[in-house]
């Protein structure tokens, strides 16, 4: 008698051991892996990879789960280069820091997050916060405490003395005092240093540079160059030593051109980048990340009486509606673009909109998709993990019904998301 019973055992064993698959089957198909769409796929994805992609529906075995989305397009998981979910720009958005604390940023955050998850978007960066939020939802997110994207955080944004992102503008000279590389505000290229090996003891994933003014600190330029050349380099270089890459906020043409030379991998908005900027961009592999959805929407609330401070106002007004219009010449130049919003200037949740905002520049449909898929990949280094539908790689999938290649606008209707290999929308 003990000689079966070890042998059901053994079975019973070799039974639990095997996982089940799940099997979409795709009316259509994204990869991302080109501008191609594929029709009447099946994807197999096991322990949160996929295992494999094939022509034509396949049938699963008992124990296998299926998914039926052949009235849908599957693409990858989509990716949004530049997020806030400290921050939800309001009409009391300035007063905020005087009666919100880091608990309130949080919990908020967390609520950010898990909308933009359920819109469809698996991985953002996270390009500047208050009170480490960004690093603390980050780590939370992936310990399952909460649901949202997979969060690539940039800390505290680096300024200099009373540029963009210095966290002292606009408020008393009591309380204003003078920070330093601790709070992200640095004056030499050794502040610069210090300020980046900040962030990584914070538990940082990359930087997050302001080399010109911005429209919504409270500073009279928008544009002028914040940086010298020299502290820009010194902040790449130690970045470089720490596995970190640079994004850089940029307006203006000089500051801008003082980024790409120093070695960034992004610039966000560029809003005043010519010709010449351009080809310097190509040159070095500069990636491009637009925001022309922020643009859009501090030029509508710049309109309204008291929504931002007199100061912020003009620009708003000035630098806002131009960001798609340079959008359309950098594509059209062969500027490399990933996708990024800027969310929490506009509302999170909304990030789909900025597909519909690129296509009205020019860009291909495809093309849209691809710069928040392979190129959001691209620009994070992690494109041996995310941006394409690939055997090998994360199971982030979303999916939408129809075909967004003939409508743009169906992005805003994702039925479907997603990451590693964990439904949270269906």
């Amino acid at each position: 008698m003990l000689r079966p019973t070890l042998l059901a055992v053994g079975v019973l064993l070799a039974c639990s051991s095997v996982q089940a698959a799940t099997f979409i089957h795709a009316g259509k198909l994204i990869t991302a892996e080109d501008n191609r769409i594929l029709n009447n796929q099946t994807i197999v994805i096991e322990n949160g990879i996929i295992q494999r992609v094939e022509a034509g529906f396949l049938s699963p075995a008992a124990t296998d789960a299926l998914i039926d989305l052949r009235q849908h397009t599957v693409m990858p998981g989509l990716m949004d280069m530049h997020t806030h979910f400290s921050t939800q720009i309001s009409a009391t958005s300035y007063a905020e820091g005087f009666r919100m604390n880091e608990a309130d940023y949080a919990l908020r955050g967390a609520t950010f997050a898990n909308k933009t998850l359920l819109s469809g978007f698996t991985t953002v960066r996270e390009l500047g916060d208050s009170h480490h939020v960004s690093v603390a939802l980050k780590n939370a997110i992936a310990n399952g405490y909460v649901q949202g994207p997979r969060i690539f955080a940039a800390g505290k944004s680096l300024a200099t003395t009373g540029g963009h992102a210095d966290p002292t503008n606009g408020i008393s000279f009591r309380r204003m005092g003078d920070p330093g590389p601790v709070e992200g505000v640095i004056n030499s290229p050794d502040q610069a240093r210090k300020a980046v090996r900040q962030r990584y003891k914070e538990g940082s994933d990359l930087i997050k540079i302001t080399a010109t003014g911005g429209v919504l600190s409270v500073a009279a330029s928008g544009m002028n160059a914040q940086f010298t050349e020299e502290e820009i380099q010194a902040v790449v270089a130690t970045a470089r030593d720490y596995g970190f890459k640079v994004a850089a906020h940029a307006h203006g043409k000089e500051g801008m051109e003082r980024a790409i030379r120093a070695g960034v991998d992004s610039i966000e908005h560029g809003t005043y980048m010519d010709d010449a900027t351009m080809a310097l961009m190509k040159q070095h592999g500069t990636y491009y990340v637009p925001t022309i959805s922020a643009g859009k929407f501090v030029a509508d609330m710049a309109v309204m009486p008291g929504f931002f401070p007199e100061l912020v106002r003009p620009k708003a007004l000035e630098i806002g509606p131009l960001i798609q219009d340079t959008f359309a010449r950098a594509w059209q130049a062969g500027v490399k673009i990933a996708f990024g919003t800027d969310a929490g200037v506009g509302p999170h949740g909304d990030n789909w909109k900025e597909f519909v905002y690129m296509t009205e520049a020019g860009m291909p449909a495809i093309e849209a998709i691809r710069s928040a898929t392979y190129h959001g990949a691209q620009l994070l280094g992690v494109s041996d993990q995310l941006g394409t539908i690939t055997a090998g790689k994360k199971a982030d999938l979303v999916a939408v019904p129809g075909n967004p290649l003939e409508n743009i606008g169906l992005m805003g209707q994702v039925s479907f998301v997603m990451k590693d290999g964990v439904i949270y929308k269906q």
